[in-house]
Parts: structure tokens; sequence; C-alpha cells
């Protein structure tokens, strides 16, 4: 089993920033990509960003392409999103995820791909 425990999040002002914080603890070895996600009142739950263990690739979603940056501390068994020049559109409950799927092909931008997931954190962007 992995365990997820999300930090950070908040309200903040258009234009601002905030960094979300995602630690994992448990069997963090079988773990090979890790990925936010978040969802919005009323709408599905949508790719962010994502992390591949074994090539250390990233991906981050068209929609916060040029905004927000994934990246991740293996020492600390940590991952972390920097979100800047937040928009109100951003607005919605964050999760981090880890999937432990062994494959060179799998992108890990849908859900269904993850297997653990974090308790959420709200994130509120006002105008």
């Amino acid at each position: 089993q992995v365990q997820l425990v999300e930090s950070g999040g908040g309200l903040v002002q258009a234009g601002g920033s905030l960094r979300l914080s995602c630690a994992a603890s448990g069997r963090t070895f079988s773990i090979t990509a890790m990925g936010w996600f978040r969802q919005a009142p009323g709408k599905e739950r949508e790719f962010v960003a994502r992390t591949k263990w074994n090539d250390d690739s990233t991906a981050t979603a068209d929609s916060v392409k040029g905004r927000f940056t994934i990246a991740r501390d293996n020492a600390k068994n940590t991952m972390y999103l920097q979100m800047n020049n937040l928009k109100p559109e951003d607005t919605a409950v964050y999760y981090c995820a880890a999937s432990k799927i062994y494959s060179e092909h799998a992108h890990f931008t849908t859900p269904g791909q993850y297997e653990y997931w974090g308790q959420g954190s709200q994130v509120t962007v006002s105008y």
C-alpha cells in the first residue's frame, strides 16, 4: 500500500501563486508514476500533470501549460505542483495520485491509471 498526504492549497487572487505538496509513504518502491488531477464542482476529474519514475519525463495539460510545473524530490518521496498566474477557472479540489502500472507506453493521464489517491486540497482563485 501507498499513502499520499497532500498539503498546500488555499485562497489566492487571480495572478497569484500556490504550491501543492504530496508526500508518499509505505511501499513507495512500487510507484511508477505520480500525477495531479483536479475536480471542480459539477465536473469530472481532469488531468493536470504527471511525472514518470523510469525516465523522469513529465506531461502537463494544455490548460495549465506554461503556468503549472510538476516536480519531485526523490529523497523525500514528495511531489510538488507549482502553480503560477492562477486564474479563477483553476478553482477546484486538487488530488495527487500514484500508479504502480508498469508500462513504457502508458501516458498516465487518466484517473483509471492510478491506484492511490491523496485526500484532496482545495484551491480557490478569486477575481
